[in-house]
């Protein structure tokens, strides 16, 4: 069954899901330490902000990879226009980032883009030794969660 599953849509799927949910939990850990967007945007020469600024770079070129059948097969109120928009936003216009709008992102908006993720992800279905072999890696070590 889940060879039929994984044929239905490009396996780099896969990959894809977990490097944005990746980012996301890395985006939370970077924002943590701060009760505002204004500590999160001038602490530590900005070393948080951009890094983090990488991160929705990184989710928003994921997001156009995914599989447009897999997209609207699972059903959200996710934009995923407005997902990749941010990304060349912040790519082509680095002076143009708005802290306080990266802010609300980061601690409204991720949370239904992991929800959907993660039921992309459960579609998918990978076999139990793909997900361990996959989530030993240091990149994925946030993602622990997704093992049944």
């Amino acid at each position: 069954m889940q060879k039929k599953i994984l044929s239905m849509y490009d396996e780099k799927n896969f990959i894809h899901i977990l490097t944005m949910l990746e980012c996301c939990e890395k985006a939370w850990i970077y924002t943590q330490d701060f009760d505002n967007p204004i500590d999160f945007i001038w602490a530590n020469e900005q070393k948080e902000l951009n890094a983090t600024i990488s991160l929705f770079i990184a989710i928003g070129e994921e997001s156009k990879k995914i599989d447009k059948n897999l997209k609207d097969t699972v059903n959200s109120e996710l934009s995923w226009s407005d997902i990749a928009g941010l990304r060349d936003k912040i790519s082509h216009d680095y002076r143009g980032v708005d802290g306080d709008i990266l802010w609300v992102v980061i601690h409204q908006d991720l949370h239904k883009l992991k929800f959907v993720l993660i039921k992309m992800f459960q579609l998918l279905n990978p076999s139990k030794k793909f997900l361990k072999e996959i989530l030993a890696t240091p990149y994925y070590k946030h993602l622990n969660y997704l093992q049944r």
